[in-house]
């Protein structure tokens, strides 16, 4: 019996002189807004929707040279920030509700530039990233019906119904208009230079002006959908 508690004794003691040496080997932890690695900034925040590689995944790829063509770096940065109200685009910055600093989103700015975007100068013809003149919905509906019907359906209400209120009411017109310009190529459509005859900034502002107008107010949804408050 009284070997068994020596060697028992001994045991434990071993346990217990080689924890605190386990303990140190151990990576120190690091806290949330000390992250300064962009590929874990990115992954943990962007790539659910941005697809990994910044191709698109549920919405827009804004590491694809389109978008980045487009949209300078005090835009990406604003859409991170303040993200876009009334849309799943959320604010990421700590001072307007999120969880990351001016820091971390200043290195995923940086990050996504260089790693994704393209030497060269931009298209000349390229539309804008935002509309410079009002637009015609009458002549947006027209350029629709030629270049967007053949997938979207009659009147945007097809398989794939961009003119369902549900979807424009989830999304921005920013939105619909970064999208005519820079496609989504992992769904299969087409950038504004790849239809058969290429967008022009009047075309895109155009048909976004025509897609708003299809969007209804949310009282009006709930109405047809048989009550409101």
């Amino acid at each position: 019996m009284k070997y068994g508690v020596l060697i028992l004794a001994a045991i434990l003691g071993a346990s217990s002189c080689g924890a605190p040496a386990q303990r140190s080997a151990e990576a120190p932890v690091i806290r949330p807004s000390e992250v300064a690695d962009f590929r874990v900034l990115y992954g943990q925040n962007c790539s659910g929707c941005h697809g990994a590689g910044g191709e698109g995944a549920l919405t827009v790829g804004i590491g694809t040279p389109a978008y980045l063509a487009i949209a300078d770096d005090a835009t990406v940065r604003g859409v991170i920030e303040q993200g876009r109200p009334g849309t799943p685009m959320a604010a990421f910055a700590q001072k307007a509700g999120g969880m990351l600093t001016d820091a971390q989103i200043e290195i995923i700015v940086h990050g996504i530039r260089t790693s994704w975007a393209k030497a060269g100068s931009p298209d000349k013809d390229e539309p804008s990233y935002r509309a410079s003149q009002p637009g015609d919905a009458e002549r947006g509906h027209k350029v629709f019906a030629t270049v967007c019907a053949p997938c979207h359906g009659p009147d945007g209400r097809g398989a794939r119904a961009i003119a369902d209120t549900s979807y424009l009411a989830l999304v921005s017109d920013q939105h619909l208009r970064t999208v005519m310009i820079t496609g989504m190529p992992h769904l299969g459509m087409p950038d504004w230079r790849t239809h058969a005859k290429p967008l022009s900034d009047a075309d895109v502002t155009d048909v976004v002006v025509w897609l708003a107008a299809q969007r209804q107010p949310l009282s009006t949804q709930l109405n047809h959908a048989g009550g409101s408050e």
